[in-house]
């Protein structure tokens, strides 16, 4: 795909939406942490459910601590592969709370040292916390950087690799937001919107059909 195209399309979801935010909600930098955690294979909607309780009960390391995997668990259970999930929330708290006094990290090395913590999950804090123009990769982004043609990636390793060197530097800081809003309610997996996409006559997608 071509510079100008690329830079066409963040320029329409740039109009559309100047200033995308994280859909996860959350009040401190810890919660946006185990927010994320909890997200990885569920969706945002459901984590919100989930966290309304749990933020009330246990909002910082200290508090998930006296929380107790045992009760975090029973929080989570809707959440999917939620025993591994509470079980690594109650070690990256225990190493918060030992490590960094209770202050999330502000670098991939450090955050990917948290039980846990993917380099994804790590983008996302680094992004929405520390507003650094890092790239996270998702299901939706893996699935929307490769129709538009974005990447020709086999995997989301692959993907996390292409990506910084395609997007244009002063789209990046909000790059993952558009790509994940975009796979969530325009080019969804199943049956993509392409009647509704604004940005169709630059997809190099084969399947894509006529809006």
């Amino acid at each position: 795909m071509k510079i100008s195209e690329i830079n066409a399309i963040f320029e329409v979801w740039e109009q559309a939406n100047p200033n995308p935010k994280t859909e996860l909600n959350y009040d401190s930098p810890y919660e946006l942490l185990v927010a994320v955690v909890l997200s990885a294979q569920s969706t945002d909607r459901q984590v919100n459910i989930v966290t309304e309780q749990l933020f009330s009960m246990a909002n910082s390391p200290s508090k998930m601590l006296e929380l107790g995997e045992k009760k975090l668990t029973q929080i989570i259970q809707s959440i999917g592969l939620y025993r591994s999930k509470a079980a690594n929330i109650i070690k990256l708290s225990q190493l918060l709370v030992e490590k960094y006094c209770e202050v999330i990290p502000s670098t991939l090395e450090a955050l990917i040292s948290l039980p846990g913590v993917g380099v994804k999950t790590a983008n996302v804090v680094l992004n929405v916390l520390y507003g650094l123009p890092t790239i996270a990769v998702d299901t939706h982004v893996f699935r929307v950087s490769n129709r538009l043609g974005f990447v020709h990636a086999k995997t989301v390793e692959q993907a996390q690799k292409q990506l910084p060197m395609v997007v244009p530097d002063n789209y990046k800081k909000y790059a993952h937001h558009w790509m994940i809003l975009h796979g969530r309610y325009v080019c969804q997996a199943k049956k993509p919107l392409c009647s509704s996409c604004g940005i169709w006559r630059y997809c190099q997608w084969e399947k894509k059909h006529a809006p």
